[in-house]
């Protein structure tokens, strides 16, 4: 094979709907794969292919810089790939980078995988040479059949029921992940996981109030006004609770005639930038020095839903709300309003298209005009 079909640019359907893009590098004689970690998103929309055209203008630059350096005999197959890297150690390593930089229950995911992939593999000195196709397929089944909940918890709880498809989904991607570093630091020649399904994980409830709903809850007091505050805040900007309550008044900024928002997320660490509207403003009350919290006294998790819990009953509305529903009620209230979703996925900060159409699912427009086409017959 010449240097001109040495470099190919390839596509792979995922089953989130989206297209990964990688690289066929065929080089004397072997072959390795490179993963861009760009994806082309359903066109759905005049911004989906706009920004499919962004994603493959990306794509084909990156392959033509390839092309280059295997011209050049820049670009090769080392045969120092360190396989004799213990496992464990770089898995290990790989939690603690993240502590800190992940949510608490993103972090708490990676070491609860660790306990089970130690269930699974009892040799602590295994090394990536030993993780195959097979041995990947068979932690797979492991999770599957015989994976329990609490059977990796220190406290010892008793338990005998197997996981759900969620926790093996995030236990198997976790693995995921740390083999696809492996692969990007150049620890492995080639990637174990590569073809594996992982676990199709279950459709959640999300739970939001709707625009009736919420201005019913206004007009009913809560024993707490900064829980109060926030949660409507939560409700007009889809921020989470982890970044409003990191929030400084650093990080807010008047553009205008809007009030942006410029901040990191604590949970994907992305940069965004979030115009508010006024209500949102008025919420987080008069600006104090810059270092000092926008929001305080929002207290711990179980006590804000709580707090939470109470105000909704006494609104008199029958739903089971914690704080995160306020971000599903700004997405569904977004989508019935009108707004794209492309625009609603960026005003969540999503990564991905397809998380944002869950939404779309959950406010299906169409369905309710088919529904209400319906003639009278009685």
């Amino acid at each position: 094979m010449n240097n001109k079909e040495s470099v190919k640019l390839r596509k792979r359907k995922l089953t989130t709907g989206n297209t990964s893009l990688y690289l066929d590098i065929y080089l004397n004689g072997k072959r390795e794969y490179e993963y861009l970690k760009l994806y082309l998103i359903p066109e759905t929309s005049r911004a989906d292919k706009e920004k499919n055209r962004e994603t493959m203008r990306l794509a084909e630059a990156i392959k033509a810089k390839r092309v280059v350096e295997v011209q050049n005999h820049e670009y090769g197959f080392k045969n120092d790939f360190a396989e004799n890297t213990r496992f464990f150690d770089y898995y290990k390593d790989m939690c603690d980078k993240r502590l800190g930089e992940v949510s608490k229950s993103n972090w708490g995911n990676w070491i609860s995988a660790l306990r089970y992939l130690e269930q699974y593999e009892k040799n602590q000195n295994i090394t990536f040479a030993e993780i195959t196709p097979k041995w990947v397929e068979g932690f797979k089944e492991f999770l599957d059949k015989k994976a329990y909940i609490w059977s990796c918890c220190p406290k010892k709880r008793a338990g005998n029921k197997l996981l759900s498809e969620n926790s093996k989904q995030s236990y198997f991607n976790k693995l995921r992940a740390c083999l696809n570093k492996a692969f990007e630091d150049r620890i492995i020649a080639n990637n174990p996981l590569r073809g594996i399904e992982s676990f199709k994980g279950e459709e959640s409830t999300r739970m939001y109030l709707t625009l009736d709903e919420l201005q019913m809850l206004t007009k009913v007091e809560c024993e707490v006004e900064s829980v109060r505050k926030a949660f409507l805040f939560s409700c007009l900007t889809g921020l989470r609770r982890s970044d409003i309550i990191k929030l400084t008044w650093g990080e807010v900024h008047q553009q205008g005639e809007y009030t942006r928002i410029i901040f990191k997320q604590k949970k994907t660490g992305g940069q965004e930038y979030l115009d508010i509207n006024k209500q949102a403003a008025e919420l987080m009350g008069n600006r104090k020095s810059d270092d000092e919290k926008v929001f305080d006294n929002i207290y711990t998790t179980s006590v804000t839903n709580e707090i939470i819990k109470v105000w909704i009953q006494r609104a008199g509305i029958k739903k089971d709300i914690t704080f995160h529903c306020a971000r599903h009620t700004f997405a569904v209230m977004m989508l019935d309003l009108g707004t794209d979703i492309y625009t609603v996925s960026k005003l969540l900060g999503h990564r991905e298209i397809g998380t944002t159409q869950i939404y779309a699912k959950v406010l299906d427009k169409n369905k309710q005009a088919a529904v209400a086409s319906i003639p009278d017959i009685l």
